[in-house]
């Protein structure tokens, strides 16, 4: 029996292309990410998020969704490291003013590692990106294969397509920063973004199982 049917993907594939796309915690990081260094080392940092959701996955083909579905307690650990970890990186940019563009043309694997470990961060705390696994993706497994099997599928189709969205975000951040020609600007656009960060993590704070 095949694991996935052309009709099957047919209602998969939209429904994940909106989710992928809906602003969240992470696009906003890759947005702002993109503003401050570039769309080459921003897309080189989804490997965070892709390794994150891979575990996330992972995780639930292993059955621990069910644990994080009905653990209130292990809900709002994984919320509220989230939103902490937001807030800091929303504060620090606010106070220190400054997208570091000065040192745009030096960015490399280093930066990009970096970023990467935001990525992972971000995406291993967040409450709404752990749903996305638990929630939506088994809603479109069949009856009749195997869960696992389907599961996977759905995931890595999935990641392909969250890849794809958040590359486009990468890509929106750079050509925001390109405009950003003097000290004055780019204050104004790291308090911006750090204030995007700061309004991610607040919405991060009021999520709630199955919401």
């Amino acid at each position: 029996m095949e694991v996935l049917s052309l009709a099957h993907l047919v209602f998969f594939v939209p429904a994940a292309i909106l989710v992928a796309a809906t602003p969240g915690a992470n696009n906003m990081l890759s947005l702002v990410n993109g503003i401050r260094s570039g769309a080459g080392a921003t897309v080189l940092s989804l490997s965070g998020r892709m390794a994150a959701f891979l575990l996330l996955l992972l995780g639930v083909s292993l059955g621990l969704g069910t644990l994080f579905e009905t653990s209130a307690l292990l809900f709002s650990a994984v919320k509220w490291a989230g939103v902490a970890y937001l807030g800091w990186m929303g504060v620090a940019m606010i106070r220190r003013g400054s997208l570091g563009l000065a040192q745009a043309g030096a960015v490399g694997a280093r930066s990009a590692g970096r970023m990467a470990r935001h990525e992972f961060l971000v995406a291993i705390t967040n409450p709404k990106a752990v749903l996305l696994f638990t929630a939506f993706l088994p809603q479109f497994v069949l009856p009749g294969a195997a869960f696992a099997g389907q599961l996977w599928a759905l995931g890595l189709i999935y990641l392909a397509i969250e890849f794809s969205v958040a590359s486009l975000y990468a890509a929106t951040g750079a050509r925001m920063g390109r405009v950003v020609t003097s000290p004055r600007r780019e204050t104004w656009m790291a308090r911006t973004s750090g204030a995007v960060l700061l309004a991610m993590a607040g919405l991060l704070a009021t999520a709630r199982r199955g919401s």
